[in-house]
């Protein structure tokens, strides 16, 4: 199949040279690669542009039961075979759901990537989905496990709280009722409906060439009858965003709870302040967060803030979590910090430190082929500029107290958001969530 288009990119290192290539087939899958030197590993990844946002109600979790059945056999590969096959190559094959995505991928030996890339495109484009009712049971055994942790349970939760009946609001897994109900006629028309060539994103990094990874996808598509095009996004409608509450009663050890609320968009370009701001206010050690909440007081172990960026919209977020006697301590000092977020978020200082802390933590990332193929097909897949290093060196630099002051009062102002919890008292989780000052509280339910 031809090649409709190639860009040896259109950004460049400080040598000069463009640092990835990408070409899109005429069926519209599209293959990006960075050639990295002195490496002899290849990341390989299989972007697929879809997750739990799509699904209906009564689909909960099908996107993530069908990441489980690409491991469950091809046409010409059985699910002991592709276990086999990645052993003896020294590597290991791993997937991945999240609310806009499903990725498949691997790392191996330069000599292997022609085989690893066969058993790959067999899983993506030819899956049998043989063995459903086992991996239901694995699937169903995941669900019972995640909502036994009460720590991942916080989290859904506060989607829930933050995005209300919007799809972003659903958990990822699902839930046990919509996985059991799942059957094979079901799992291959979603799988025919958004596994689409044109919704495909084929990225590589490391010991490779470019043609020789499109030479790859050409053979694969052409045995695979694949057609063209990409699957049809549904029609969402922006997220109704205000202040709630969520809690759920458990017998645990500690209360886990998020405070959260309407964060950016993945092609804002205030994503780089949003990041310096998090450095300041919980994403490092040296953090407010952190050493007010647990270095100073002892209140904590985990305390830190978050953000996930989506098409459109996005969410901010701080977790901690106490035990029950720490509660009311521990959200006084975390209202208190977000309210000092709010109005002061920033020193020079703290600036300074928080922009280089994510100038080495990016440049020391990209040291890995495995972040630099996801950089490139998560980029390419979301729609948003592959930055160089250089690029995104700069754009930290530019980031001014300005910057974080007003993007702190716009997402961090406590009234603004909406608070979850899981632990063993609602009644004390609400009076404790007062000292957050927001209506949430109010609204607690488990």
């Amino acid at each position: 199949m031809a090649a409709t288009a190639t860009d040896k990119g259109d950004r460049a290192g400080r040598s000069g040279r463009p640092d990835h290539s990408l070409t899109t087939l005429d069926s519209g899958v599209r293959v990006i690669t960075e050639r990295v030197p002195g490496v002899r590993s290849v990341a390989l990844g299989f972007l697929i542009d879809t997750g739990s946002i799509v699904e209906r109600p009564q689909q909960a979790g099908i996107s993530h039961l069908l990441e489980h059945m690409l491991f469950r056999g091809t046409e010409h590969y059985g699910s002991q075979e592709i276990d086999q096959l990645f052993d003896a190559m020294g590597a290991e094959i791993n997937a991945g759901t999240d609310k806009e995505s499903t990725t498949l991928y691997t790392r191996v030996l330069d000599g292997h990537i022609e085989r690893a890339f066969d058993v790959m495109a067999e899983m993506i484009w030819r899956p049998c989905f043989g063995e459903l009712e086992a991996e239901k049971d694995v699937v169903l055994e995941e669900i019972a496990m995640y909502e036994d942790d009460p720590q991942d349970r916080v989290f859904d939760l506060a989607g829930r709280a933050v995005f209300g009946s919007h799809p972003l609001g659903r958990p990822v897994i699902g839930t046990a009722q919509a996985v059991g109900a799942v059957d094979r006629d079901q799992l291959a028309a979603f799988h025919a409906e958004r596994y689409r060539p044109g919704s495909i994103v084929i990225a590589a990094a490391g010991s490779i060439e470019h043609e020789q990874l499109v030479a790859l996808v050409r053979a694969a598509e052409a045995g695979a009858s694949t057609g063209s095009g990409a699957a049809e996004r549904p029609e969402l409608g922006a997220p109704q965003f205000s202040s709630r509450a969520e809690f759920l009663e458990k017998d645990t050890e500690q209360y886990h709870v998020c405070i959260g609320g309407r964060g950016i968009a993945r092609d804002d370009e205030r994503r780089f302040a949003l990041r310096v701001l998090e450095g300041i206010l919980g994403g490092t050690s040296s953090s407010r967060l952190f050493q007010e909440v647990r270095e100073r007081r002892g209140l904590a172990y985990s305390v830190f803030s978050y953000s996930n960026l989506y098409a459109g919209t996005g969410e901010v977020g701080v977790y901690v979590g106490t035990r029950p006697e720490n509660l009311d301590e521990a959200l006084e000092v975390v209202a208190a910090e977000l309210r000092r977020c709010a109005a002061d978020p920033a020193s020079e200082e703290e600036l300074v430190r928080s922009r280089e802390n994510l100038k080495g933590r990016m440049v020391l990332a990209l040291e890995s082929t495995s972040a630099r193929m996801g950089r490139l097909g998560g980029s390419l897949l979301a729609g948003i500029p592959i930055l160089s290093a250089d690029e995104v060196i700069e754009r930290i630099d530019a980031v001014r107290i300005e910057d974080v002051r007003e993007l702190a009062g716009e997402l961090f102002a406590p009234a603004r958001l909406s608070v979850a919890a899981v632990g063993p008292a609602e009644e004390s989780f609400r009076r404790a969530a007062g000292a957050l000052a927001t209506e949430a509280a109010e609204g607690a339910r488990p």
